[in-house]
């Protein structure tokens, strides 16, 4: 059964609001900062007021950032392998030590955009 009046609210644009999101800005301004620390959400926008804090991301970010790496590392691993003879052991640090580097520097830009695409959708505390 459909609602007989149709929600009269202002539209939010997914694709906008996620670029936001990805480089760390509200993603209803774009002004204000998204995080207040490295991945704690800043309470509210200090530009437009926006509550920020309201997200439920919960691990949904960790789960794109590690299908993201086995996505980008194991191609790469097997063309590294197929080209180069690199000994066992320097291969022992270079991957892990890669895929911790790339999953800290993924971390946060994936974790704004799951926050601004639950804004854009109006989810969790954004109705």
């Amino acid at each position: 059964m459909t609602d007989p009046a149709p929600e009269t609210r202002p539209d939010r644009p997914i694709g906008p609001a996620i670029g936001h999101g990805l480089r760390g800005r509200c993603p209803a301004c774009s002004e204000g900062r998204l995080f207040a620390r490295f991945l704690k959400a800043a309470p509210t926008c200090a530009q437009c007021g926006l509550r920020l804090d309201a997200h439920q991301a919960d691990d949904f970010p960790a789960y794109i950032v590690i299908l993201l790496l086995g996505h980008i590392l194991v191609p790469l691993m097997i063309e590294v392998n197929a080209a180069f003879a690199i000994p066992l052991g320097w291969q022992a640090m270079i991957w892990p030590g890669l895929a911790i580097l790339l999953a800290v520097a993924m971390i946060q830009p994936v974790k704004g955009g799951v926050i601004a695409f639950q804004w854009s959708r109006r989810m969790a505390g954004f109705r």
